[in-house]
């Protein structure tokens, strides 16, 4: 498949909605022009890639209606890639084609418009909620392996009381290590860290204790 393949569906898709086109155009791929309107711009690429999307960002400076066209994706893999590129896409105000070549149907996944986003309060929060309760600086940017998270953090003090004063109350335990959530940390327990010896009363399991090194 080449980059060849994809303009003669283009073409036609472009033709039915009323406008000349031309292939080639100095260093444009695709130009539709008709009368009265802006010209239409496709960047045509048999995948998604950064050279695509410096090319139709550098297309802005011609026209505000700027698509890039590539084979329609195939499996679930290359539809999640296919759909952040997408997403990539609007945030750069690009339109987004996608070409089936055994009928070439043409489908709209975005058209260029300004890209205006959304902000998520909840999910702002959470970072910053984050940010506040994780005490210094434990991980290496650019690392996903083995994060040191705030809730870690909590669960390793908890555990270190534990070590030194054996069996403690949820609250006493909260009230040493600064820990507020520590009953709520301890009962939940996702690492398996701890387990209730008595009504609100808590201990280390074997597997706390060796895996906190204690």
């Amino acid at each position: 498949m080449t980059e060849t393949d994809l303009y003669p569906p283009v073409k036609a898709w472009l033709e039915a909605l009323g406008y000349e086109v031309k292939a080639e155009i100095g260093p444009v791929d695709v130009m539709a022009v008709r009368a009265g309107g802006d010209p239409v711009v496709v960047e045509l690429k048999a995948g998604f890639s950064l050279t695509l999307l410096q090319q139709a960002v550098a297309r802005q400076s011609v026209t505000d209606i700027v698509y890039v066209a590539v084979p329609r994706w195939s499996g679930k893999s290359g539809w999640r890639a296919f759909k952040g590129n997408v997403g990539l896409c609007k945030r750069l105000g690009v339109g987004v084609l996608s070409v089936r070549l055994e009928d070439g149907f043409v489908q709209v996944h975005a058209d260029p418009t300004e890209f205006r986003p959304r902000k998520s309060r909840t999910r702002r929060a959470r970072l910053l909620s984050e940010f506040a309760r994780r005490e210094g600086d434990p991980n290496m940017g650019g690392s996903r392996r083995q994060v040191m998270t705030a809730y870690k953090q909590e669960c390793a003090r908890i555990a270190a009381h534990l070590a030194a004063s054996g069996p403690c109350k949820g609250a006493e335990i909260a009230k040493a290590t600064g820990v507020t959530k520590a009953t709520r940390i301890m009962y939940v327990n996702h690492l398996g860290w701890f387990a209730r010896v008595d009504t609100g009363t808590y201990d280390l399991t074997e597997k706390g204790r060796a895996e906190h090194s204690v």
